[in-house]
């Protein structure tokens, strides 16, 4: 039997500033997702999208395995995101059975004028809303914030 070491309770005060933050970061992800038209995609296609752009191109299986799915079950999601024009296809130079998908220029424009829109909301609320003093303390708390993230 392996001894594991006594898990620390936090605080009440700390879990009780968990679960508001959780909450408000819940929310503010879907006020952004409301500024910008994601043109009613489904989040496994958004996710694909997403991984495309950060990573770079690359084949059907390895998204699959990067998003942690069957390959079978990416397959529908590729096909949906090549028929809706935001995906393409070539064929791989190393290995000509292998497809590499990657964004094409139309998604990168919808992908930047998303992220824009969202941008210009959240800049729109913050000067409308907050006080200068209030957006100091916001400018702090951000920081407190990626030291919660941050590895």
């Amino acid at each position: 039997m392996s001894r594991q070491s006594p898990r620390k309770v936090p605080p009440p005060a700390a879990h009780a500033l968990a679960g508001e933050l959780r909450a408000f970061a819940g929310k503010l992800k879907r006020r952004l997702r409301e500024q910008a038209d994601a043109g009613d995609l489904p989040p496994s296609q958004v996710s694909v999208l997403l991984r495309l752009e950060k990573d770079g191109p690359t084949t059907a299986s390895h998204l699959a395995r990067i998003e942690g799915m069957r390959p079978q079950s990416m397959g529908p999601i590729i096909a949906a995101l090549e028929s809706a024009g935001l995906v393409r296809g070539s064929p791989d130079p190393g290995d000509g059975r292998q497809t590499i998908l990657s964004l094409t220029e139309a998604c990168r424009v919808r992908i930047d004028e998303g992220r824009a829109a969202r941008q210009d909301w959240l800049s729109r609320s913050i000067a409308a809303r907050l006080s200068p003093a209030e957006q100091q303390q916001l400018a702090s708390a951000i920081v407190l914030l990626r030291r919660l993230v941050d590895d």
